[in-house]
């Protein structure tokens, strides 16, 4: 019985030693390795502001911008009398970008009535490396008869882009 029992626990080891040998044979140990990289480029902005038209005798001043601010003062004369402005934005990046939010302004409480501005909005969609352009007209009522007691009027505006 002691035989049977060396005989059976010598192959039970035997078993083990071979599951053990036939597991690493097959086991086999892999690694890896990578990066990610951001490639895009968001670069929208303002690049040229342009009088378009300025009636007689008013003036259109000089228009200054930056890559994402405008200033400009328009002096009107008399009724009638209007001053155009054209803005281009730009994509330079590789993203493309979608209007978000325009937001335009006009100081109405303090500002004169016989004053108004008209937009032209720019496009809801810039794609990379495309512009688009807006304009904002600064105009005097042309049915005013007296001249007014304000005589300014000024505006501000928020222009948003965001990735697409």
């Amino acid at each position: 019985m002691k035989k049977s029992k060396n005989i059976i626990i010598g192959a039970l080891l035997l078993a083990v030693l071979m599951m053990a040998v036939g597991y690493s044979a097959f086991a086999s140990e892999m690694t890896f390795s990578g990066s990610a990289e951001i490639t895009g480029e968001w670069d929208v902005k303002i690049t040229n502001v342009e009088v378009k038209e300025v009636s007689s005798g008013s003036d259109a001043g000089t228009p200054e911008f930056t890559n994402n601010t405008i200033t400009f003062d328009a002096k009107l004369e008399k009724p009638g009398d209007k001053v155009v402005y054209e803005i281009t934005i730009t994509n330079s990046g590789s993203i493309d970008a979608k209007l978000e939010n325009l937001q335009i302004v006009p100081d109405i409480i303090n500002g004169s009535t016989a004053i108004s501005y008209i937009i032209i909005n720019p496009s809801n969609e810039l794609l990379a490396g495309e512009e688009t352009k807006m304009q904002i007209t600064a105009q005097y009522d042309e049915v005013v008869t007296e001249n007014p007691d304000i005589k300014t009027k000024t505006i501000t505006g928020v222009i948003e882009y965001v990735q697409k």
